[in-house]
């Protein structure tokens, strides 16, 4: 019953998002699949947590307009999230509340669940507030070297604040929202001598999900794959057509690793950066 009230709870928030054109067919049918799986095997606290996330972001989205209007051409996709975004950003979460079912005493499922989307919303917050940033940003792997703003790779002073808080966002409502039967469990811990305690949870899911993104960060710098429009002289992340028609020209990176994988990549490691605190 539960599952089933999942599915029509995902859908029902799925179609509007698809309406709102926050989302475009595939991405319906992908946030679908996962909101019945988060809302339908972990409950109300975990579904609360992902509407947080999904609601943030598509907000950001879309504000600060004027001062976004020249970054489209670095962004593989656009705002209406597709299937590859749902699962990049949403499929780490996904596998941690799936995980719960199996495991329903262990606290590990609900911290990597919390600390997977405190990644993906630090990365987003980061991405759509770094923009505000009055000087231009520097890249990870080098801070003497400028960049463009929009540049994967580059981070400032207020993309940092932003996923800081961002990652703040889901780690204090992950330490209030965390469902009963696993705040007995973490009584227990502490009654055991671990130093575990609400508080110290939501300051590591917050640091786990700060560290997400500034892994996301360094991929982008690095391995992920990152193209060249030879009509505009820019780099880019389109490919195989720049956003003035031009073939854009891969110049690093693994051609494999795009954006969508790095969004995976960054609510992993946030996930692992979490769980390894309490194992």
């Amino acid at each position: 019953m539960q599952l089933l009230l999942g599915f029509l709870l995902a859908t029902i928030i799925a179609y509007a998002a698809y309406r709102a054109r926050s989302l475009n067919k595939s991405g319906a049918i992908a946030a679908t699949f996962t909101g019945t799986i988060i809302f339908g095997v972990g409950g109300w606290a975990w579904a609360i947590l992902l509407l947080t996330f999904f609601i943030t972001s598509s907000g950001l989205s879309r504000a600060f307009k004027k001062q976004k209007k020249n970054l489209d051409e670095k962004f593989s996709k656009g705002h209406e999230r597709d299937a590859g975004q749902v699962f990049g950003n949403g499929g780490v979460a996904t596998f941690f509340a799936a995980l719960s079912y199996f495991s329903p005493d262990s606290i590990l499922p609900w911290v990597g669940f919390a600390a997977a989307l405190a990644a993906v919303n630090a990365d987003t917050w980061a991405t759509e507030l770094g923009v505000l940033n009055p000087h231009p940003p520097r890249m990870i792997t080098n801070p003497a070297k400028v960049v463009e703003k929009g540049t994967s790779g580059g981070v400032s002073l207020y993309g940092t604040l932003a996923s800081l808080a961002g990652a703040g966002l889901i780690g204090v409502l992950a330490a209030i929202l965390m469902p009963v039967d696993l705040q007995v469990t973490s009584y227990r811990l502490q009654a055991a001598g671990s130093s575990f305690s609400i508080l110290h949870s939501a300051f590591i899911i917050t640091l786990a999900g700060l560290a997400g993104s500034l892994f996301d960060s360094l991929l982008g710098a690095t391995v992920q794959a990152m193209y060249f429009c030879p009509k505009d002289n820019k780099e880019t992340e389109k490919h195989p057509l720049h956003t003035c028609g031009a073939e854009t020209v891969h110049i690093r990176g693994w051609k494999w690793l795009e954006n969508d994988w790095v969004n995976f990549a960054c609510g992993a490691f946030g996930a692992v950066v979490a769980v390894a605190f309490f194992i």
